[in-house]
């Protein structure tokens, strides 16, 4: 442990509820930043630690006036910003359990999370709320908030008076509720208590990723738990947040331009905002002055990418964050310096003290070798308490300690395939529902997008079934090449028939400029299955 981390084994640091964990260096550092923002081109607005927890006493004794009851819901409806962090503890000290949403979110999809949450209110940011949702209807009693520095915090509809059958929160409480896409065409909400939030943090900190003076920019969006991990890795270390807004994240100058103002030391992010920088804005990623980290999550970032990063920033570390929404995440793996030539993919590293990554083969049996694919399963206290309204999910997800079925314990089923590797790591390689068949052979996306990686022009590679054909099922690749080079379709079609059986080839392989993106950042594969959201710049069809 270094000295600037707070013990975690005293008792006198033993904070259990998320805003304990966050705010703790209020008491220590109150005059350091906790937020930086950079609203506009040569303006920062800095927000220190003590500013954070004065204004999160203050949302907190709002949201108490209102009289709700323990452990209602509120939905908030905003970007990352110092106002919407301290509205977030505001409903942790008052033992509400708020519900991030985007200020994108399409009103079909606002109105499935508020009919099934059922929330208390809905409390919006002061720059979103001046653009009203008139085709909302609410649950009976359910109240709108408005706040931010100019708003404070205005009732524009009072919730609903009810009868308050608690009196104090605990720690097995939710501290909030994510929703992510579901199978069933309708969002999942993933309910985590303060316990398992901050048992995660507790295992993050063990990995020595931030220290008090960085600044770590964390670019997804707030409704996004890798936001959340962000806020805790900053926080939690006495570092600063710096949110940078979607709008930014888009642009690559703009990006860049709020790094460097901002002395940006680490980013945090998908692979995926990487792309276009590294490909339009190269000479700017080498010329930021305090850049010594990036932390990446969400998917695998290709080995070409990484290593031109590295030629960019000399010394850079780069950590891969693993993990799911139903436990934040569950390891980091720090990429070697220098990467090893012979290096195809990052293997996803350990589960921190207190947590354990085992693999299951397809009975459910514990897999103890090299080389044998299986599920991941997680042991973890950080484990999340279940899908809200939903128990049949909760059941999928979660299975019987194998080694110890007596116990009650339960582990969670990951859903992504591992194996482990000679060298004692864990590799993932697809997912249990990213398999297809393919002329009735199972095939691994990952597999043949592996394959298209080896190529030496090409730095991005996804593969996803080709849903614009004849109904015949089918393959498509989309593929973004380096700054410079050159290929052609049928030469990366050829490349793939060397080594894969050929139903594993792509029959359309398109090279783009650009792949759609989802609100959380990551490569839409509904978009490309459909041939929609490409930049297409050349492409094949056999």
């Amino acid at each position: 442990m270094t000295d600037h981390q707070l013990d975690f084994n005293s008792p006198a640091t033993q904070q259990f509820f998320l805003h304990d964990a966050l705010l703790a260096w209020a008491s220590r550092t109150p005059d350091a930043p906790a937020v930086i923002e950079s609203p506009a081109a040569g303006l920062l607005e800095t927000t220190t630690f003590a500013e954070l927890e004065a204004l999160s006493n203050f949302y907190a004794r709002q949201l108490e006036a209102l009289g709700l009851e323990i452990g209602a819901r509120v939905v908030l409806e905003a970007d990352a910003t110092a106002h919407s962090i301290a509205m977030f503890l505001g409903c942790s000290k008052a033992g509400l359990t708020f519900v991030p949403v985007s200020p994108a979110i399409p009103s079909v999809r606002l109105r499935m999370v508020l009919s099934s949450t059922r929330p208390a209110l809905h409390v919006r940011a002061e720059e979103i709320a001046a653009v009203p949702r008139i085709d909302i209807d609410y649950p009976d009693g359910t109240g709108i908030v408005r706040f931010g520095p100019t708003s404070g915090f205005s009732v524009d509809s009072a919730p609903e008076p009810g009868v308050r059958h608690r009196r104090a929160h605990c720690t097995t409480d939710a501290a909030y509720i994510i929703f992510t896409s579901g199978t069933t065409g309708k969002p999942k909400g993933v309910v985590m208590s303060h316990r398992a939030v901050t048992s995660f943090y507790h295992g993050m900190f063990s990995h020595d990723l931030a220290q008090p003076t960085d600044r770590i920019a964390s670019t997804p969006p707030l409704h996004f738990d890798f936001a959340l991990l962000n806020i805790g890795l900053a926080l939690g270390s006495g570092a600063a947040i710096v949110p940078i807004p979607q709008r930014l994240v888009r642009w690559p100058r703009h990006f860049l331009r709020v790094l460097a103002e901002t002395e940006a030391t680490q980013v945090s992010g998908v692979p995926s905002i990487w792309r276009p920088v590294l490909r339009h804005e190269p000479d700017r990623v080498a010329a930021l002055p305090r850049l010594r980290a990036i932390l990446y999550c969400g998917e695998e970032f290709p080995v070409p990418e990484l290593r031109r990063l590295r030629e960019l920033r000399a010394g850079l570390r780069i950590v891969n964050c693993y993990g799911s929404t139903e436990s934040m995440a569950c390891s980091f793996y720090e990429v070697p310096d220098p990467l090893p030539r012979h290096v195809a993919h990052i293997p996803i590293g350990a589960a921190p003290p207190g947590a354990e990554l085992l693999l299951a083969d397809e009975n459910g049996a514990i897999i103890d070798g090299t080389g044998t694919r299986g599920e991941l399963l997680l042991r973890t206290p950080a484990l999340f308490t279940g899908y809200w309204a939903d128990p049949e999910g909760t059941r999928a997800a979660l299975v019987a300690d194998p080694l110890a079925p007596e116990s009650g314990a339960q582990l969670l089923r990951t859903g992504d395939l591992a194996y482990r590797g000679e060298d004692g790591a864990l590799y993932l390689c697809g997912r249990t529902d990213a398999q297809v068949q393919i002329n009735g052979n199972r095939v691994e996306l990952a597999e043949v997008e592996h394959r298209l990686l080896e190529f030496p022009a090409v730095t991005t590679a996804v593969v996803v079934p080709d849903e614009t054909g004849t109904g015949d099922a089918a393959l498509a690749a989309f593929v973004i090449l380096a700054s410079g080079a050159t290929a052609d379709p049928v030469g990366l079609r050829d490349f793939c028939t060397a080594t894969l059986p050929e139903y594993m080839v792509p029959s359309r392989i398109s090279i783009v400029d650009s792949l759609p993106i989802t609100g959380n950042g990551k490569v839409d594969r509904g978009l490309l299955s459909a041939g929609a959201g490409t930049e297409p710049t050349g492409s094949s069809r056999t």
